[in-house]
């Protein structure tokens, strides 16, 4: 599995920027999605994640009811929209799918928000949020 992220880039504090993962290589609706972030100096953490059929989603403390997670089985694209950013959103994103797991499978609310879940990585797109 292939996957590309896009979208990210400078914004203002209080701004807004959607981030795209697009994937390749497999079915894209087979599996779950999500996207980490790394800031410098810090460990790679969770953001959001989404099942596969796009029906529950799950977001960290900080960044729940800013960020919204969607995905368009049709266009193997997953989305995420992130508004009222404020600088400690600053960090490298990443996209990642858990494509070597159950096809189509729900699992444990802990497991879509772990690191080790996921077995396929976008390269990153950099969001950064001037103060």
């Amino acid at each position: 599995v292939q996957l590309q992220a896009s979208g990210g880039g400078l914004v203002q504090a209080g701004g807004s920027l959607e981030l795209s993962c697009e994937a390749s290589g497999r079915t894209f609706s087979r599996g779950a999605m999500a996207w980490f972030r790394q800031a410098p100096g810090k460990e790679r953490e969770f953001v959001v994640s989404i099942t596969w059929s796009g029906k529950k989603s799950y977001y960290a403390d900080s960044v729940k009811g800013r960020f919204t997670i969607s995905r368009d089985n049709a266009k193997n694209t997953v989305y995420l929209q992130m508004n009222s950013l404020k600088f400690e959103d600053t960090a490298v994103y990443y996209c990642a799918t858990d494509q070597d797991s159950m096809p189509y499978t729900y699992y444990s609310d802990n497991y879509y928000r772990t690191h080790e879940s996921y077995d396929f990585w976008g390269q990153g797109t950099q969001v950064t949020v001037s103060s």
